[in-house]
């Protein structure tokens, strides 16, 4: 009989990794994704894999974001060399961010060592390296949206839109057992239907099992109109001050949509004081495969901007300064005023945010705004939290910058989309909640129940449930 085993994001929003087996079918992962917070050269020497990974025969991928990716190379690393299912865009989007990943991961490995050796310890091996990341990369079969594929003699996967990032899935799972045939829908992370450039999530009606994201289980998000309105003002008052606004972004998805909506403002004429800075080569970079797949996009709301947009760099903001090198970044640092830095890693857990955060935390002329779900023991949650003392590359600094979180930019669903999408599925299939904190999801089972009677649970870390 096939099993599920929930190996990760149950009762938290990263680390997605669930994995389905039986004896036909062998032991096939939905996700293999890391967990955030921290630096992952002291994170990673802590995490281990529940199984052997060379006992893995398939992982399916919902999409690229790191939450659901980023624990590839150390499962290459450790043993594993199956087929690594993606959707097309997905497959392209992984190069990027898994090439970008390892060489973070790298670089704060050689500076812990030289604090280690310091001190006389001996040096922590890579969990990793780039020929892991190249290995995934090769292992990658990319497959379009509605397109039936095996993973087994006896069990097929098609990707559907899920409406979160470019090439992001929602998985029907399929498997023949006994003469019958079961399906699991792993729903990945659903997208916000006002998200601007992503078409809505794929709605399903068939399963026996329905494996859901509870991101923002207990909340619905701020309408986009007001949130655009929200960006207007802060920039307005920002201005006002003579100060800067740091904006930290997930390099896909997330960054896109900002360029989008700042677009809006630019082309209202309410951007002509302020230089729209993209210092993210990772975000250039993906930007470009953005517009690889530009067919992918929702058309209608492109044409808000331009009836024949083309490029999500150019067409949004024809004087968006991208910084690929080092040496561009830290020029921004001599801009007094007026510049609206557009940086990752979108909850601060690296990347050159943190370096922007070092020049004007602590001057209250300037704004940083949050504009994603920042996850438990990341800087972006401290900072959303309200702490004034924080820690950066060791030192410490008082946080005067003013901070905003804009709901309505979000790139997953809120908790009447998770409600609707859910409720269409037919037959009371068994509905776990997984991808979202404790008390969200809790939220999110009981709001099912008294408003849809819909039961639903609540996954628990290594629990496994009959399929």
């Amino acid at each position: 009989m096939a099993t599920v085993k929930f190996l990760g994001a149950a009762q938290e929003v990263t680390g997605s990794c669930h994995m389905i087996e039986s004896p036909e079918l062998g032991r096939v992962l939905l996700d293999c994704g890391m967990h955030q917070g921290g630096k992952a050269a002291k994170r990673l020497p802590k995490e281990y894999f529940e199984f052997a990974p060379a006992s893995i025969k398939a992982v399916v991928l919902s999409h690229a974001h790191l939450d659901h990716s980023g624990m590839l190379p150390k499962l290459v690393h450790e043993g594993f060399s199956g087929v690594i299912h993606a959707t097309q865009a997905t497959a392209e989007l992984l190069e990027v961010m898994l090439l970008d990943s390892v060489n973070i991961y790298l670089s704060d490995l050689e500076r812990s060592n030289r604090r280690r050796a310091r001190k006389g310890k001996k040096p922590l091996e890579p969990a990793y390296t780039e020929k892991d990341v190249l290995k995934v990369l090769k292992l990658c079969q990319p497959h379009a949206y509605g397109a039936i594929f095996d993973v087994a003699a006896n069990a097929t996967v098609t990707f559907h839109d899920a409406g979160h990032i470019l090439g992001s899935a929602i998985v029907e799972f399929c498997i023949q057992e006994k003469g019958k045939s079961k399906t699991l829908v792993f729903s990945g992370d659903l997208g916000n239907k006002s998200a601007v450039l992503m078409n809505d999530p794929t709605v399903l009606t068939k399963a026996d099992i329905v494996l859901m994201e509870g991101t923002y289980g207990d909340r619905n998000h701020r309408p986009i109109e007001d949130t655009i309105e929200q960006l207007r003002t802060v920039i307005k008052d920002t201005e006002q001050r003579g100060g800067n606004i740091m904006i930290p972004a997930f390099a896909v998805g997330r960054t896109q949509e900002v360029l989008f909506y700042l677009g809006q403002l630019y082309h209202q004429g309410e951007l002509k004081n302020w230089q729209v800075i993209l210092d993210s080569p990772m975000a250039i970079e993906v930007s470009k495969v953005y517009d690889h797949w530009f067919n992918q996009l929702d058309k209608q709301e492109l044409n808000q901007v331009s009836p024949l947009a083309r490029s999500v760099l150019k067409d949004f903001i024809p004087q968006l300064l991208l910084t690929a090198s080092p040496q561009d970044s830290m020029a921004i640092n001599k801009i007094n005023k007026g510049a609206l830095i557009i940086a990752g890693s979108g909850m601060c857990t690296g990347g050159r945010i943190r370096h922007h955060f070092k020049q004007r935390i602590w001057d209250s002329r300037n704004t940083i705004i949050f504009c994603g779900f920042q996850a438990q023991g990341t800087l972006g949650r401290i900072l959303v939290d309200g702490q004034k003392h924080i820690k950066i590359f060791g030192e410490d600094y008082l946080v005067k910058a003013n901070i905003e979180t804009l709901g309505g930019f979000s790139a997953h669903a809120g908790q009447a989309e998770l409600m609707e999408w859910v409720a269409n599925f037919k037959g009371s299939p068994r509905i776990m909640l997984v991808h979202g904190e404790s008390i969200a999801l809790d939220v999110l089972s009981h709001k099912l129940w008294t408003d849809k009677n819909i039961e639903a649970e609540v996954a628990i870390q290594n629990q496994c449930i009959a399929f």
